[in-house]
């Protein structure tokens, strides 16, 4: 970690800070430096690496060549060249390359949403490939433009900077071929294959989304779709530019590709905001490795505690999630940067927009442009971004206007444009749409202090109230106490943009207890980047404080992965023990309590702190004789704190292999190449039937009742509307089960209803032309699991392909 930058001062821990302006070693300009070829390229060196590992590791989960270079092609040709003339022409000043390309991707996201808004309602889909030439071509033509081409002035990274960044990335990587990419076939390969449940749903929104302006629900064709559905543009246009199967980008590309950038994001806007390089790899671990304190394995679904975690398994289930992280992190990167040039501290900068301390210059009057893409690109690709920042804002504006006793205008400006983008996602997007959440305080994490037979005193009711909050900090915010030092340090006399990532760290978790739902778990995890943000600042500055030697840091990183490492080992393989024990702590282990899921990590973080306290009080007898241990304790109680998080990585690559994901069901590949016969047999525009609405897909337990309306798989498969498939999803009945799904609620359209089943076992030549006629139905889509068709259906419409489990018939 100690390598020395080109300045020739350590970019250690120790000295972290960036200098000053560049001088002729540092700046990297077209006519700069005259290097070798060889030392020019292996300054690309680590991001090659970390390429080619997670090019390797997708061959090796049977992705194709052709599809890997298509994909490259397309997020270089449709995402990172155009996003990234577009933010350079935004930035006053160049700083870093890695900036560049990685704040420039996160532009282009956003541009490729304004491009497929143009081309689908002029119905140009297959002219998609071309878009980037609306950027492309004015940035050659236009003198004042052709400078972004090949700017001048870049800050160099160091190469332990890239090498840390760049292990990041394939420590991603590596997760997620252990977790996803191995474990899921791109399209099942027999009539045993298990899919996660909402994967097909995920899909449909995107092969809906290649064809519908906006996107409608392609289970109830014709639905609106009140949902944030940028993502599955995202994935629609990959498939666009690129000619790449849906399939293939969402079960290998599209995830661990957005990872990527979002490390690199949270990279840049961790060394810019804060000042320090070394800030960049410590805030990716914290917000891509540090995962949720727990004592239990298997952590499956039903033993969530508190929602959905910021780690397991929503990475690869919630890909709305995956997607809106990158550009959640842009935003904040850009807007702290307006707060950065009004710091608390006095610090003024020059004339170029550069603070005086070293740090990179300012973003200048673009950051308000970027701040309004960011916004509205933010707004409709997860739900919870934009509120969590709002409230970070309005935080940061009354802890200023306390300071300073003046109206803070520019946070002011950011909250409008931000407001604006929040108001167009509400109105246009979500149609006022609630999806059922509900203010109810602690809504969520009531259930943990429940006493209906008034049994407890209040003594103790008020300590069970206590324990369940701090169970659930333990549980969520464990990589947000690097903040701690920092703010004690400062005295809470912080900078705007610390106030900021403050509020925002406090807004998630806020509005988690204050919204009751599942889904308002998602606040946690919008918040969670502010987070880490806050604490990998101040945990640089407590590395700096204690001024380590190299040997030392050493020493703290090894220490820290072994503790992580013990912790896992002691988790996967006494955990039923553990919780077995610890339950029986607190009364007889056959009488349960309301509270009982919370006692195994509460038990292992009450055990954790006594060990902490005892190794404290031997740091501080060693420290009277050992000077060097003296104001260094600190730094390793932080690290160890912080490490503790990091066994969910290990936990879910044991449980991937052990243990099925809740959720998942068996996808039979008879069923899928029904469905993908009727893909290439049909248009687009062309509606489906079906009489299979269960989302279980391996069979129909209680013969063809169904209880739970959540089939996908015809729509996701085929690309195509059905006109009644699954509609547990549907906005309209989720608004009414609190968000969650809304798996036995019946249709909404009991006569439509009829008319579908009555095609399937009771046809008539009136039905079928009712359904080709007034619904635009071409195919009957049989499931023989849901219920066998009725053998007149064949007098009455040709049948095109059956394979014993799927039949398809033809209306014309």
């Amino acid at each position: 970690m100690g390598s020395t930058d080109s300045t020739g001062t350590s970019s250690g821990p120790g000295d972290v800070r960036l200098r000053d302006a560049p001088s002729r070693a540092t700046a990297v300009t077209a006519g700069g430096p005259r290097e070798t070829v060889l030392r020019r390229l292996l300054r690309f060196a680590p991001a090659a690496a970390a390429y080619l590992l997670l090019v390797a590791l997708l061959l090796a989960a049977d992705t194709r060549p052709g599809d890997i270079a298509r994909y490259t092609f397309y997020a270089a040709w449709a995402v990172l060249l155009p996003g990234t003339l577009v933010f350079r022409s935004l930035r006053r000043r160049p700083y870093t390359l890695v900036e560049d390309l990685a704040l420039g991707a996160a532009t282009g996201l956003v541009l490729e949403l304004a491009a497929w808004a143009v081309l689908m309602p002029l119905g140009l889909q297959k002219a998609a490939i071309a878009w980037p030439l609306l950027v492309v071509v004015p940035f050659l033509a236009v003198p004042g433009l052709r400078r972004h081409w090949r700017p001048r002035g870049y800050r160099r990274q160091s190469a332990g900077w890239s090498w840390s960044v760049a292990g990041v990335v394939a420590l991603t990587s590596v997760y997620y071929y252990e977790v996803f990419l191995s474990r899921f076939p791109i399209l099942p390969d027999s009539d045993t294959t298990r899919q996660y449940g909402d994967l097909p749903y995920l899909l449909s929104l995107a092969g809906n989304a290649k064809h519908d302006f906006p996107p409608t629900l392609p289970q109830a064709a014709g639905e609106p779709l009140h949902y944030h559905w940028f993502t599955f543009v995202h994935m629609a246009m990959g498939d666009l530019v690129g000619h790449i199967d849906l399939t293939v980008i969402e079960m290998r590309l599209m995830v661990p590709a957005l990872a990527a950038l979002g490390i690199l994001v949270t990279a840049v806007v961790a060394q810019r905001l804060s000042g320090r390089a070394w800030a960049a790899p410590v805030a990716a671990v914290l917000v891509f490795a540090v995962g949720e304190f727990t004592a239990a394995y298997p952590n499956n679904v039903s033993s969530w505690t508190f929602g959905a975690p910021e780690v397991r398994l929503m990475s690869f289930v919630s890909l709305s999630l995956t997607y809106s992280q990158p550009l959640l992190i842009a935003l904040i990167g850009v807007v702290g940067d307006v707060l950065r040039r009004g710091r608390a501290d006095g610090g003024p900068l020059d004339d170029d927009g550069r603070a005086d301390d070293g740090r990179a210059p300012a973003l200048g009057r673009g950051a308000f442009v970027l701040t309004a893409l960011f916004a509205l690109a933010s707004s409709a690709a997860k739900a919870s971004s934009l509120p969590v920042t709002l409230a970070g804002l309005a935080f940061a504006g009354l802890m200023v206007l306390i300071g300073t006793r003046r109206i803070p205008w520019p946070i002011v400006g950011l909250g409008a444009v931000i407001g604006a983008a929040q108001l167009f996602a509400t109105a246009v997007i979500f149609d006022f749409e609630s999806y059922g959440l509900e203010v109810i305080p602690f809504g969520n994490v009531q259930q943990y202090w429940a006493d209906p037979q008034h049994s407890r005193t209040a003594a103790v009711q008020a300590v069970v109230v206590a324990a369940t909050l701090g169970a659930f900090l333990l549980n969520h915010q464990l990589k947000v106490v690097g903040a701690l030092p920092l703010m004690w340090r400062r005295r809470f006399r912080l900078e705007p943009v610390q106030w900021f990532l403050l509020g925002g760290a406090i807004a998630g978790p806020a509005a988690y207890l204050a919204v009751n739902g599942f889904n308002s778990s998602y606040f946690t995890i919008a918040g969670l980047p502010f987070g880490a943000l806050l604490s990998a600042w101040g945990y640089c500055e407590a590395v700096e404080r204690a001024a380590l030697p190299r040997r030392a840091v050493a020493a703290l990183l090894a220490g820290a992965l072994a503790l992580a490492g013990g912790l896992t080992y002691l988790m996967y393989r006494y955990s039923a023990d553990w919780a077995t024990w610890a339950v029986g702590l607190f009364g007889h282990e056959k009488a349960w309590h309301s509270y009982d899921p919370l006692l195994p990590a509460l038990v292992a973080a009450g055990v954790l702190a006594a060990i902490a306290a005892v190794c404290g009080l031997l740091w501080w007898a060693a420290a009277r004789a050992v000077p060097a241990l003296r104001r260094r304790g600190g730094v390793v109680l932080l690290t160890a704190t912080l490490a503790i998080g990091l066994p969910g990585l290990g936990l879910d690559v044991l449980q991937a292999r052990h243990v099925v994901w809740e959720g998942s069901w068996i996808l039979p590949k008879t069923q899928i190449d029904g469905a993908r016969w009727v893909r290439a047999h049909s248009d687009p525009k062309d509606v489906l039937a079906t009489n299979g609405h269960c989302w279980e897909f391996e069979d129909y337990k209680n013969g063809p009742t169904c209880t739970n309306y959540r089939s996908h798989w015809l729509g996701a498969y085929s690309e195509r509307s059905v006109l009644i498939e699954g509609w547990a999803y549907a906005p309209r009945l989720m608004a009414t089960s609190g968000g969650a799904a809304a798996t036995t609620a019946p249709f909404w359209d009991a006569a439509l209803l009829k008319l579908n089943e009555d095609a399937f076992y009771h046809p008539t030549a009136d039905i079928l032309r009712r359904l080709h006629d007034d619904h635009r139905v071409r195919y009957l889509v049989v499931q023989r699991k849901a219920g066998q068709e009725s053998p007149l259906l064949a007098r009455l419409a040709p049948k095109v392909f059956d394979n014993g489990r799927v039949a398809v018939y033809e209306l014309s």
